[in-house]
């Protein structure tokens, strides 16, 4: 894996990784690539799995396929979709993995914490 903090970006690399991120930070379409994982997938399909509208699901998939995380075929009067990058998921799988650990860490943090008997609160002044 490259180190990030390395690199020589530019300012439109920059732009162009915030932009692939912003598409990323709608939980229906983390929701959707889920749903999607390895296999194709119809729309219709899609909406019974995300219980959400099919205009919305529809826009979801527009996005992201128009970002190059999505594929998209017709087949007579079926759209269906794969996934077009599977780095996705390595991406996916590293940001849920920093999550747990943090939860793991701030769960011990406040068991500490909790468990300490003889805390001192910091007294604040009256104004």
């Amino acid at each position: 894996m490259a180190d990030f903090t390395k690199l020589n970006l530019s300012k439109e690399l920059l732009l162009l990784v915030a932009d692939y991120f912003k598409v990323l930070a709608e939980p229906v379409r983390l929701q959707i690539l889920w749903k999607i994982g390895n296999r194709e997938m119809s729309v219709g399909e899609i909406v019974e799995q995300i219980e959400t509208k099919q205009p919305n699901v529809s826009k979801h998939l527009k996005v992201m396929q128009e970002a190059g995380i999505l594929n998209k075929r017709n087949l007579k009067n079926q759209t269906l979709y794969t996934i077009a990058d599977p780095n996705i998921f390595c991406l996916c799988d590293t940001v849920c993995g920093s999550l747990d650990e943090q939860t793991k860490t701030r769960t011990e943090m406040m068991k500490l914490f909790t468990n300490e008997k003889n805390v001192n609160f910091p007294k604040f002044q009256k104004l």
